[in-house]
């Protein structure tokens, strides 16, 4: 009987042998990692960009402008000459310096076809006290405006920064247009001014 054990023991032993001779070994390998599939990807929108001014509609020429003292005028009053429109507040601090460079500019000028208006963009029932306090501290002489939203959206290009100024030509054409102000803005002004009087 052990005999009889000992061969069943070596047939199952040489079985096995036989069954994993062919057999090669392989060394497993990691499934590569595929990355989760997105559904399309988020293209990010483009931040809108004020379109710039470039030439007066005539819409905005025949608007009528309400000065602080209650008249009116219209940029169309000023047919062949240059304008100088400055965009300001009562509230800007930049304002407050550049108006004394701007106000020796528009001395220069008087005599030449230029015609200097500053606009303000607020609300004439519950600014008109401060902006007249700011203009008679500065002693700001440009023809002085209630600029409406409709007509201070088109001027700044929707830009909300304030100040700005535009230059614009004879033909209503703006040939330049700056915001915000730096020392010297004075002679950015008359440069300007000199090359549109040309």
């Amino acid at each position: 009987m052990r005999i009889l054990l000992l061969l069943l023991l070596i047939a199952c032993a040489w079985t096995y042998a036989v069954s994993q001779s062919g057999r090669r070994v392989a060394t497993r390998t990691a499934a590569p990692v595929q990355p989760p599939v997105n559904p399309e990807p988020e293209i990010p929108q483009p931040k809108p960009v004020p379109v710039s001014l470039t030439f007066l509609p005539d819409t905005l020429k025949e608007r009528r402008i309400r000065t602080l003292n209650n008249n009116y005028f219209r940029l169309a009053d000023f047919q062949g000459k240059v304008l100088v429109i400055n965009i300001w507040a009562s509230w800007c601090g930049p304002c407050r310096r550049e108006v004394p460079e701007y106000e020796e500019i528009r001395k220069d000028y008087l005599a030449r076809d230029v015609e200097f208006i500053a606009l303000t963009p607020e609300d004439p029932a519950e600014a008109s006290e401060k902006v007249n306090n700011f203009v008679r501290r500065t002693g700001f002489s440009f023809l002085l405006g209630w600029a409406d939203r409709e007509m201070a959206r088109t001027l700044m290009s929707g830009r909300r920064a304030i100040p700005q100024t535009l230059v614009i030509d004879t033909n209503g054409a703006v040939i330049n247009h700056w915001v915000g102000y730096a020392p010297g803005a004075g002679n950015r002004l008359r440069e300007t001014l000199e090359g549109a009087l040309r």
